[in-house]
């Protein structure tokens, strides 16, 4: 039987609220809070890590935050050349944008991440998003699991892969080649404008054959409600993309 090399990649994501982060180095901090609520941002840049082997599988990670490659002051990650006769992903994650504002029930929080994806030699990949909702002291952000507009005054957390203008965030999918070499697109239930949803670990985005680069503009919206309950929340998200075969 012929071994089978595959690329993988599991990388913690950008978020609008605290994340989590095991090795990558934090950057700097941001919080946005109101008298009764508040918003942690931690930033981070990591260059991709030496390719990590089993008997069957190699993984390679890449996270970092500018177009196209990923910088910090010892490391960098950029898609590099196709070289090999075996498959492949590539995968490098961008902090995005953040506009946090003021947390209340009279604002809508948001964050933005690019998520970068190039496969090679397989029959595509799917991009999943994976982690709890933000939470305080045992309570957790509502979520909708169908698409749902953000509404301010009512509890809500939830995400898409749009080009939204309530509120004005996001982006469509960008090929890199055109269209005729690059075949990423977004799943029913996170592509429509101004509607959000979250289940963690649903499927967000795919291909179904070998693509080149497809950069996916994935964006969160936080509401708060009047009876939400006031404190610090705070999440852990991580942004999976696994080859199909």
């Amino acid at each position: 039987m012929q071994k089978r090399r595959v690329w993988e990649c599991g990388a913690l994501v950008l978020l609008a609220i605290m994340i989590v982060v095991g090795s990558p180095r934090v950057v700097f901090a941001n919080t946005s809070s109101s008298p009764n609520y508040q918003l942690s941002e931690s930033e981070f840049n990591s260059g991709a890590s030496p390719e990590v082997c089993s008997g069957s599988y190699c993984a390679r990670i890449s996270i970092g935050s500018t177009s196209g490659e990923s910088k910090n002051a010892t490391s960098t990650a950029v898609f590099g050349p196709i070289t090999t006769d075996e498959p492949f992903l590539d995968v490098i994650v961008d902090p995005g944008v953040s506009n946090l504002g003021i947390l209340d029930a009279e604002h809508t929080a948001s964050k933005t991440m690019v998520v970068r994806i190039r496969n090679y030699l397989s029959n595509g990949y799917v991009l999943q998003i994976v982690g709890d909702p933000p939470k305080y002291s045992g309570h957790t952000l509502a979520t909708n699991a169908t698409p749902t507009a953000a509404t301010q005054g009512t509890e809500q957390f939830g995400i898409n892969a749009a080009v939204n203008t309530v509120p004005n965030v996001g982006a469509l999918p960008v090929q890199v080649p055109s269209g005729e070499f690059s075949f990423g697109q977004v799943n029913s239930g996170y592509d429509t404008a101004n509607l959000f949803q979250y289940t963690s670990g649903d499927t967000i985005a795919h291909s179904t054959s070998q693509s080149g680069r497809t950069d996916f503009t994935v964006s969160m919206i936080v509401n708060v409600s009047n009876k939400t309950p006031a404190g610090h929340y705070t999440g852990e998200y991580s942004a999976v993309v696994i080859p199909v075969y």
